[in-house]
């Protein structure tokens, strides 16, 4: 091999490592264009570099913006419709963020069964529309914002119709 073939080998081997241990993705679009002997040798450190970022979890911040984020997220895999704005204004309404809201004075009150978190959900309706993956505690933010969204979509055809008590 001549002097100029192993330096620009030395290049891209240089380069690879590079990319791959930048951990940004761009050493597997790299690899096609190194050449085969450097793209095989590098390939198992690129493909493990990108199995783990597109297998890693999403994570949420445990407050309302992340709870409303979580939620959406459930409710696209199960095709409950949606949207952020509109979940976010009924939230506003009926508990002004408080997770563990309670209504102790209405009809459901009075009837033993106070409407409950952030949506104020009551026991019945929570258990009928519970979406799977979800906690059984309506106190859960991300569980309660499901249920009810699922609720007014099947009753209004979304949480974004919902303008007023439900």
């Amino acid at each position: 091999m001549s002097a100029n073939g192993q330096n620009r080998h030395a290049r891209t081997s240089r380069l690879a490592r590079k990319l791959a241990v930048a951990g940004t993705g761009a050493a597997v679009l790299a690899l096609p264009l190194i050449g085969a002997t450097t793209a095989s040798a590098a390939t198992p450190a690129a493909a493990t570099t990108a199995t783990t970022v597109t297998t890693a979890a999403t994570t949420y911040p445990d407050n309302l913006d992340g709870w409303i984020r979580e939620s959406l997220d459930i409710m696209a895999q199960h095709g409950i419709p949606g949207s952020y704005d509109g979940i976010y204004r009924n939230i506003m309404r009926e508990s002004s963020g408080n997770p563990f809201a309670i209504n102790n004075w209405d009809i459901n009150a009075i009837n033993g069964t106070p409407s409950k978190g952030l949506l104020q959900v009551i026991d019945p309706t929570f258990q009928a529309y519970h979406v799977p993956g979800t906690s059984w505690d309506p106190y859960d933010p991300v569980a309660n914002i499901t249920a009810a969204c699922n609720y007014a979509a099947d009753r209004y055809g979304s949480m974004d119709n919902v303008f007023s008590a439900y």
